[in-house]
């Protein structure tokens, strides 16, 4: 996906994938497929991975594709383009009146993959494992199945997020996981879910085939023939396969995308980018001075232009963020009076100018800025060379602080180097993308929760930028604690002018849920019309919607 990537490179992968296409892959592990060709397929681009490695492990390689959307299924399935939650796994649920705890009752007649039947020792060991290997739940005490069908969950504390939070965790079958000596390195290879699509074919280091599973406990709607992922190792590649019409579905940045994709086929193509994705934000290590300095961090939110942000390094996909930090699925919980009243994220190079002066970074005779020892203001914004259009937004926000005589260096490298410094805190600051959940509770929770803050050289999952701050571990409690919509609202209200006065992290826009398909061989697609599912996202639950949505074109 980098942003001068060339042609050549690009032009390889599309010719690789499209050797794949038309010869149907053979070997390299899993079933046979049978009778099929890739038209019938549901053919879609990874583009942030180059190859594949057959790990379909849930707990230990969540983001894998397909394997928490096709394979692995959940409770209940909640979708951020509507804002409904659809019982899955589960028909109905209780919550304890105090908050303490969660009854789930689940679907009669589901099997695995292998026809044994789910039952609620299931989620016992998913919940086990999911703890033991990715933590999290810090909330739930203990995890008891009362009866095959009936699973209980009792809360240390009282937690109101926990119904969307513990219902959308992958199950996986206890009669599998409880077997392995060691459940984080286990690659499972052939996985056995209660998805529509789990049968592993022609995996090949950059494509595998995902055919139905057949003790689905919705046959009905398993209408397409499987689902085929192509490895792309950026933007580019998986962009040249979706204007080619070598795939049905591009959840990718695309850069003009109405000449160089819908253009192409009007008559089938067309793309839908709601901001309700994550809010992507430009974050700061805070262990590192002068970072640790909510001023300094506000001065250069100040210096940014998000105006050029979005129409240049976005392409004018999505808006300018304000200073609540909360993306477009959270608006109806934005306070108006905070966005409003701050001044933060609308550019005033003089007042940013100001601050740091304050702060004793001031500007020497070449107009560069020094810290008070006298060192260049001087640092580098991280990135993946992969993500052209967040590459484009590190480079306008370089030109943007070089006016404010703030050296800022855009490090493009490899994704995978970049985590692993946002995760052991070694980076000085970087792109980030926040959590994103049906209420705003975890976003605030992973940039200012003091029980997020992991100590430099320790792994984070979340809050790389180690901030942490007591006044919201309190809201936090107080919003966890109660049901009252009034109460909820009135903790969020004060989280989000914390978050205002404070700065933790710098919000620069709502990230768009990048989505584009073609109808010419499969029809059924969510749209703003039809917003039954995010059109962005096959790596969320909610694409387990539409995969159980979709019908292929006949005639």
């Amino acid at each position: 996906m980098a942003l001068r990537r060339g042609r050549m490179a690009a032009l390889a992968a599309i010719v690789a994938a499209g050797a794949i296409l038309l010869a149907g892959c053979s070997g390299g592990g899993g079933k046979a497929a049978a009778d099929l060709d890739g038209s019938q397929l549901l053919t879609i681009p990874r583009e942030d991975m180059g190859t594949f490695d057959q790990n379909f492990n849930p707990f230990s390689n969540p983001d894998f594709p397909m394997t928490q959307v096709a394979i692995y299924e959940s409770m209940l399935v909640f979708n951020p383009a509507d804002g409904t939650t659809t019982p899955w796994l589960a028909t109905d649920w209780e919550a304890a009146a105090d908050g303490t705890g969660l009854t789930f009752h689940l679907r009669e007649g589901v099997s695995w993959s292998d026809g044994e039947p789910l039952v609620a020792q299931d989620v016992v060991t998913s919940f086990a494992l999911q703890k033991e290997i990715r933590g999290g739940f810090d909330y739930i005490d203990t995890v008891t199945a009362v009866d095959d069908l009936t699973v209980q969950f009792a809360f240390n504390t009282p937690f109101s997020p926990a119904l969307l939070d513990v219902g959308q965790q992958i199950i996986a079958p206890s009669h599998i996981w409880d077997a392995q000596s060691d459940p984080a390195k286990f690659t499972n290879p052939e996985p056995i879910g209660t998805g529509p699509y789990t049968e592993v074919t022609n995996f090949q280091a950059q494509s595998f085939d995902l055919l139905k599973n057949p003790h689905y406990w919705q046959p009905e709607k398993q209408k397409i023939a499987g689902v085929r992922m192509l490895a792309f190792a950026g933007n580019d590649g998986a962009n040249l396969a979706a204007a080619n019409g070598d795939v049905d579905w591009a959840p990718q940045f695309m850069p003009n995308i109405q000449q160089s994709f819908v253009d192409k086929d009007p008559e089938h193509r067309f793309y839908w980018f709601p901001t309700i994705g994550s809010t992507i934000s430009w974050q700061f290590n805070t262990t590192k001075a002068p970072f640790d300095n909510p001023d300094v961090r506000k001065a250069l939110s100040l210096a940014v232009d998000r105006d050029q942000v979005t129409s240049i390094g976005m392409q004018g996909y999505t808006k300018p963020a304000d200073c609540t930090g909360l993306s477009g699925a959270y608006d109806a919980w934005r306070d108006t009076s905070v966005a409003d009243s701050c001044t933060w994220t609308a550019r005033d190079l003089d007042a940013a100018g100001a601050m740091l002066d304050a702060a004793g970074i001031t500007k020497g005779a070449d107009g560069k800025r020094v810290l008070p020892d006298g060192a260049p203001f001087a640092f580098d914004f991280s990135v993946g060379t992969t993500s052209s259009d967040w590459v484009s937004v590190g480079n306008v926000i370089s030109q943007n602080l070089a006016e404010l005589g703030v050296t800022v260096t855009v490090n493009a490298r490899d994704w995978a180097d970049v985590v692993s410094s946002y995760e052991n805190g070694s980076f000085d600051s970087g792109i980030v993308w926040s959590n994103n959940a049906p209420t705003p509770y975890q976003f605030y929770r992973g940039v200012m929760s003091t029980e997020t803050v992991k100590p430099v050289g320790d792994q984070a999952f979340e809050n790389y930028h180690r901030y942490g701050n007591a006044q919201a571990d309190a809201l936090l409690a107080q919003f966890a604690s109660t049901s009252d919509e009034a109460e909820q609202h009135a903790a969020m209200n004060k989280l989000q002018a914390l978050f205002a006065d404070v700065a933790p992290v710098v919000p620069l826009f709502p990230g768009p849920e990048f989505g584009a398909a073609t109808t010419l061989r499969f029809t059924g697609w969510p749209d703003a019309d039809n917003p039954y599912a995010s059109l962005g996202a096959p790596k969320a639950r909610s694409a387990v919607l539409l995969l159980t949505t979709l019908e292929p074109v006949t005639g």
